[in-house]
């Protein structure tokens, strides 16, 4: 009966209920010096990443809302080859959390967009464009490398994907649900229901990712994250999952890396180039958007190939 009535902000207002109600206990609770700790490092990830997370929704909306989608398929090369590089670079200049790629792209594969191109573009916009690369400039400020080696290698990542898709891609792995995209809303009501769409699901993970951040801090044992840490393959290895599991938005992701410091800039870059492209909800996203035979498929070979060119890119430019 309340099924439908009841979202994100219902449980946000029961559990802001529930701190006024239990202040004295948490309070009590959060006195301990590992707890001081974990709040220190929670609340440090999110005030530092909330900015970014906050402009890049809004940038994002204004893009998929006010910039029509026919745009795209006239200015983009007929080509397929020569349309991947440029969806690519267009990336760099179009603002974009991965919450709002994954749809952006199945519009652009309705209007006409060869899904070479549409899926390059989806992962490029995410992870290249000036608010990710600012934050990630804000986040390691005595590293500036990591924000070319970052732009680099998801550059390259979105590329070969893109034509690895030509060549490898089957058209029958994307099954595209039939569904409205607010036709007939005005541009201002579909505006603001991007954005709170956007907040409310980035912001989720934001929260569960500083959340993660500051456990790890807290409760992994110094010594487990430096023999992870002193280990090459083992460092990379276990960020690049950890990228997968905590699905951070990209706007905020460099803020969770810098804080995991014992591990090298390398392992660090891996983590920040898997993020946008392969984690949790983009999976689920993509397997809802464009078919599990999809997501199955590209999922894995993109974290495969993220992996190697941040290594890669990291060896010669870190």
């Amino acid at each position: 009966m309340f099924g439908d009535r009841i979202g994100s902000v219902e449980v946000l207002a029961v559990l802001l209920i529930l701190l006024v109600v239990f202040r004295d206990p948490v309070a009590d609770a959060i006195s301990g010096p590992r707890l001081q700790t974990w709040t220190t490092v929670f609340v440090s990830v999110l005030v530092q990443a909330v900015p970014f997370l906050v402009f890049g929704v809004v940038l994002s909306a204004v893009i998929a809302v006010f910039v029509p989608r026919s745009f795209w398929a006239k200015a983009l090369p007929k080509h397929p080859a020569l349309a991947v590089p440029v969806a690519s670079c267009a990336g760099v200049i179009l603002p974009g959390c991965e919450c709002g790629a994954v749809p952006i792209a199945g519009s652009l594969i309705r209007r006409g967009v060869t899904p070479a191109a549409a899926l390059a573009f989806l992962l490029a916009a995410p992870a290249i464009n000036p608010i990710v690369l600012t934050a990630t400039a804000v986040a390691f400020p005595q590293n500036p490398e990591m924000v070319v080696g970052r732009g680099v290698a998801s550059l390259i990542v979105a590329m070969v994907m893109g034509w690895l898709w030509l060549r490898l891609g089957r058209a029958d792995w994307i099954r595209l649900p039939h569904r409205p995209d607010l036709d007939g809303v005005s541009k201002g009501r579909a505006f603001f229901s991007a954005v709170r769409h956007d907040v409310v699901h980035a912001g989720g993970f934001l929260v569960l990712g500083a959340m993660a951040a500051a456990c790890i801090n807290v409760l992994v044992p110094e010594r487990w994250l430096q023999t992870l840490a002193d280990n090459p393959i083992l460092s990379v290895l276990a960020l690049a999952v950890l990228a997968v599991l905590l699905s951070i938005c990209s706007e905020a992701d460099a803020f969770v890396a810098a804080s995991l410091s014992q591990f090298s800039l390398t392992s660090r870059l891996v983590f920040l180039v898997v993020g946008p492209m392969v984690d949790l909800k983009l999976i689920s996203m993509q397997a809802g958007v464009f078919g599990r035979r999809f997501a199955f498929r590209f999922a894995p070979a993109t974290f495969a190939i993220a992996v190697l060119a941040a290594v890669g890119v990291g060896a010669v430019v870190l």
